[in-house]
């Protein structure tokens, strides 16, 4: 492709060299630059591509894009300056491969909580339907049936455009993806095609990074302040912070609510262990989930599935037919009736939704036990918070690691522990290795006690000074169960 195809839609205020030089690649990190590539020197969060562009050229790059021009210029290579190379990079990934994501329905789905399983349930309904998916979450990506790892919540933007191409090419129609806080601040999401978003909720997280909760909400907001007219928003109207993100859009604006009128709302009528009966638009369903936040995610599938075209005779079958996300609110039953539930929950809000489920969910006379810890390098003004919600709810809290990444275990057990109320301290322990912390809830658990794990969900590894280790808590608890 041509340097120049590649531009397109990007105001360059300078090309200097050929504009119609063939590029065989694209990168904005200079390791992975290739013989005929591109380099687009991206100011990242820690490292300024502008420092590298001569390593790409060493590597093989023959255009370079950038905001400031270096120091030296070597003849042969093209150089171009544009404004800003953040959002560049999105449109120049797009360009490349061929604007997949115009080929898609494109549903981004952003909030604190709630949206890997409402992107995920998306993408499965879809398929129940007959038709080819792709899904980019948290837990994994999925081009059709194919599954792939992931590292992040939103991939970078050649990483996008790349899997959507596969799945363009996969004769996928549909495409659901989470998109992160931290990805619409960097702009990675810039130059997709996004035929609807949704709003989950916004609650207390990454203030390490936004630093405010004001700067947090506006950087939700700007998701739906560049979507353009044909798309839809749909946002949850129960979260004050919905007209806000609906205040500016282009978009279709649509609500939907449990609480009170919207344009899509939804109710349980039964509740159980196994699942629950909703009405959802006056249309009764049961659904293999349990806890009212759940109930919030599967109106945001249907409601966005209606506005995706399909009708209720399609949705409401296909829904009944669902089941829960990895990780989120999974559940073992020892041989001696203690139940273990392991769950994703990792903010004050998540965790407090899946204890208030529990507690309306369990027998009278039955032990609440939960284990929790906090992330290194993260948000260090939830911990205290994390703890305050686990006393509120359970009758033994055991404080313990959860990635402590370059963190020492202990300091981040204090900083949650200084959250506990004087009255609840002498039911919490402190125990630093999580497994230990596991195995002692389960020593302290009875017949029809539940033992809340919450933090890691479908994280199958523990994050210690720069290392991933092989950690699972379900593979533990089952250990731990047949011991």
């Amino acid at each position: 492709m041509k340097l120049r195809e590649l531009l397109q839609g990007i105001a360059c205020a300078a090309v200097q060299g050929d504009a119609d030089a063939e590029i065989l690649g694209v990168h904005f990190d200079s390791r992975q630059v290739g013989e005929g590539f591109l380099f687009i020197a991206h100011r990242g969060t820690s490292v300024d591509g502008h420092d590298f562009i001569g390593s790409a050229i060493a590597n093989g790059a023959v255009a370079v894009l950038f905001e400031q021009s270096p120091p030296e210029l070597i003849p042969g290579i093209v150089y171009a300056r544009c404004a800003d190379t953040s959002r560049a990079l999105g449109m120049v990934a797009a360009n490349f491969y061929g604007n997949p994501s115009r080929a898609l329905k494109l549903v981004g789905v952003t909030g604190t909580n709630g949206k890997t399983t409402t992107a995920t349930l998306l993408y499965e309904l879809v398929r129940l339907l007959g038709h080819p998916a792709g899904l980019l979450s948290t837990v994994c990506n999925y081009v059709d049936g194919k599954r792939s790892e992931t590292s992040c919540t939103t991939p970078d933007p050649v990483h996008l455009n790349a899997m959507m191409r596969q799945m363009v090419d996969a004769g996928c129609r549909y495409c659901f993806m989470e998109v992160s806080s931290h990805a619409i601040d960097q702009q990675r999401v810039s130059g997709l095609a996004f035929d609807g978003a949704i709003f989950s909720n916004i609650t207390h997280d990454h203030l390490d990074y936004h630093k405010t909760f004001k700067r947090y909400i506006e950087t939700k907001k700007a998701f739906f302040d560049g979507l353009p007219r044909e798309a839809f928003a749909l946002a949850n109207a129960d979260d004050k912070h919905a007209s806000v993100m609906l205040q500016n859009t282009a978009a279709r604006a649509y609500t939907y609510a449990c609480k009170r009128s919207a344009d899509f709302t939804a109710r349980a009528i039964e509740r159980r262990l196994d699942g629950m009966l909703l009405s959802i638009n006056g249309s009764e369903v049961w659904m293999q989930f349990v806890g009212d936040f759940n109930v919030y995610n599967l109106l945001a599938v249907y409601a966005a599935a209606s506005l995706l075209g399909f009708s209720d005779a399609e949705i409401l079958p296909a829904m009944s037919r669902l089941v829960p996300v990895a990780g989120r609110f999974d559940v073992l039953i020892s041989p001696a009736g203690v139940m273990a539930i392991v769950d994703y929950a990792h903010t004050p809000d998540a965790l407090e939704n899946v204890l208030s489920t529990i507690e309306r969910l369990k027998h009278a006379g039955s032990q609440v036990i939960t284990v929790v810890g906090a992330g290194g390098d993260r948000d260090r003004t939830k911990r205290p918070l994390m703890a305050a919600a686990a006393c509120r709810y359970s009758d033994r809290v055991i404080l313990t690691s959860d990635n402590p990444r370059s963190e020492d275990p202990e300091a981040i057990i204090e900083e949650m522990y200084e959250g506990a109320p004087a009255e609840a301290r002498d039911r919490v322990l402190r125990v630093s290795r999580r497994e230990e912390a596991i195995r002692a809830a389960l020593l302290l658990a009875r017949r029809d006690d539940i033992v809340l794990v919450a933090g890691k969900g479908h994280e199958t590894y523990q994050e210690i000074k720069g290392v991933k280790h092989p950690f699972d808590d379900k593979e533990i608890i089952r250990d731990l169960f047949t011991s």
